[in-house]
């Protein structure tokens, strides 16, 4: 049976459809495995049958699939909790102290070939740097130097991730524990230091006022006229006071009766009782 050209293109046309359809899944399922995008804050770095091609993004790239594979590494900052270390100060003292550690990836190349997992590796460094560091450390630096000790951990960290392609921006310690023995103790040694600062201030406050009085000495040694009007202003305060006997010298003569008149008070056989 002879057909006409058109309907022998026709016959062939569906009897190779089905590869024409099989071969575009093929294509549509290679461009699928070939086109890869990043974020921006990620790059991809790229190996070729084990060989190291190079870092993309972000964006769109192509790669060759079968042939080669890459791995995503994240730009941003990231914090790290370090676990609560026990440690032993310098001057013997058991603390716990966790921290905190920030570090990004400036190289990514550089963190998926030179270390295995750059986030494991970080943090136990920051673990040993931390224990290392402050055993150096005595427990009152510990409390009151934190902010030194912390660049201290930072730069060792720093210098030992540069390598690694990671950056080390900040460490921060969070909570320095100490036993309760040791709490009783420095809450004893506060009060002692507060007892002390009371009777130094004290203390000065007298040789302040003896230093005055003895100022008020020489004055009233030059004029004694001074001297009685302060014994007899003296009197008039304490005449105030109810229910009291007062008694004077007679030899106060005519001052006795001023103050007996300024009182109003009996003056009798050279003394001068007043009562309210």
């Amino acid at each position: 049976m002879i057909y006409p050209i058109s309907q022998l293109i026709y016959l062939q046309f569906f009897e190779i459809l089905p590869g024409i359809i099989l071969l575009l899944i093929l294509l549509i399922i290679l461009l699928s495995m070939s086109i890869k995008i990043v974020r921006e804050y990620e790059r991809a770095v790229i190996f070729r049958l084990g060989r190291l091609l190079g870092a993309k993004g972000p964006g769109l790239f192509l790669i060759i699939p079968f042939v080669d594979n890459f791995m995503k590494v994240d730009l941003r900052t990231v914090a790290v909790d370090v676990p609560e270390q026990q440690i032993i100060t310098r001057d013997n003292v058991t603390v716990g102290v966790d921290a905190v550690v920030y570090y990004r990836v400036f190289d990514p190349v550089l963190a998926v070939t030179k270390v295995l997992d750059y986030n494991y590796a970080v943090l136990m460094m920051a673990q040993t740097t931390l224990r290392d560091i402050i055993g150096q450390v005595e427990l009152d630096d510990l409390l009151t130097r934190r902010d030194e000790i912390n660049k201290k951990i930072q730069q060792i960290l720093d210098e030992v991730t540069d390598p690694w392609g990671i950056k080390v921006t900040a460490v921060t310690l969070k909570q320095v524990r100490l036993p309760e023995s040791m709490l009783r103790a420095m809450a004893k040694q506060a009060e002692a230091e507060r007892w002390r600062r009371a009777k130094i201030i004290e203390a000065e406050a007298e040789k302040q006022a003896a230093e005055i009085l003895g100022e008020a000495a020489k004055i009233y040694e030059n004029k004694p006229a001074a001297l009685r009007l302060r014994e007899l202003h003296t009197l008039v305060e304490i005449a105030r006071e109810k229910n009291m006997i007062l008694i004077t010298p007679s030899s106060l003569g005519l001052e006795s009766s001023l103050l007996g008149a300024v009182l109003g008070i009996k003056q009798k056989s050279g003394s001068i009782e007043g009562e309210k």
